[in-house]
């Protein structure tokens, strides 16, 4: 009787792992094919907006729409083929607390702000931009965050809702912008012959703009001499290499026309009681 028994279970578990191992390779099988029919759908969807020649953050956009929707229907299916009951996970979420309920309304919230950021459009991919502190050029507007590479290359991810939340700066949104310079000269120059001098100079300067005209006044003054406010114009694309190359002209030209370099100096009056 006991031999029959353990018989039993045997068969029992045998069957039952038997049909778990089919359901999991059933799963992955499931998994692996809806994975490249999503590719695939992706791939049309991305060549058909291609050919409308929409802006590529809404390309991207769409893109990550579409991925996350498919991916979502995707394990609702393979649960589904499991047995398991998706509609209990509405009640689970529902019943898991305040923390969730926050967590929740911060993505929807990012979500909507990246709606907003499309349809708005303050900035694109492309465009070099400050935000929340950051400064660089927008790679990427996604569903919850946008990308963002800094000049010194790193990838910085800033969620969508505080972007739209803070002052946004488009550097590409103007065909042109100011490079702000300070020079300190001497209180022993010739003011008026070394403001023309850096006129002339910076303003020869490669991808310096002629018009508008490079700007060089007195800023201010210090116990050394005037402080020169130097200001080219050029594109944003070139604004780095403009600031370094008018750094380096405005020591060169003034030093080579034989301007006094400025000192601080301090005069101490001695007297005799």
């Amino acid at each position: 009787m006991k031999e029959i028994d353990i018989s039993r279970i045997q068969e029992i578990l045998v069957t039952a792992a038997t049909d778990i191992g089919l359901k999991i390779l059933a799963a992955i099988a499931f998994w692996v094919i809806g994975r490249w029919l999503i590719g695939f759908a992706l791939s049309i969807i991305r060549k058909g907006l291609e050919q409308q020649k929409l802006d590529p953050t809404i390309l991207r956009y769409v893109g990550s729409v579409v991925s996350v929707t498919l991916n979502i229907l995707l394990v609702i299916g393979i649960l589904g083929y499991f047995g398991i009951q998706t509609t209990s996970f509405a009640a689970l979420i529902a019943t898991a607390g305040v923390a969730i309920g926050a967590a929740w309304a911060g993505l929807l919230s990012n979500f909507a702000a990246g709606v907003f950021i499309i349809v708005l459009r303050p900035f694109k991919v492309g465009d070099v931009i400050a935000a929340n502190g950051i400064t660089g050029t927008v790679k990427e507007i996604g569903l919850f965050s946008s990308t963002i590479n800094t000049s010194d290359n790193i990838a910085t991810m800033i969620g969508n809702n505080k972007i739209l939340g803070d002052t946004v700066q488009n550097f590409s949104n103007t065909p042109y912008r100011r490079v702000d310079l300070k020079y300190q000269l001497s209180g022993a120059a010739d003011q008026s012959a070394a403001m023309q001098l850096l006129r002339e100079k910076i303003a020869a300067i490669p991808n310096v703009l002629q018009d508008p005209a490079v700007e060089v006044n007195i800023l201010e003054f210090n116990l050394v001499g005037p402080v020169l406010a130097v200001r080219p114009y050029c594109s944003n694309n070139h604004y780095w290499q403009v600031y370094f190359d008018s750094n380096r002209v405005m020591s060169e030209s003034l030093a080579a026309a034989g301007f006094p370099a400025p000192i601080a100096t301090q005069n101490l009056i001695m007297k005799q009681s």
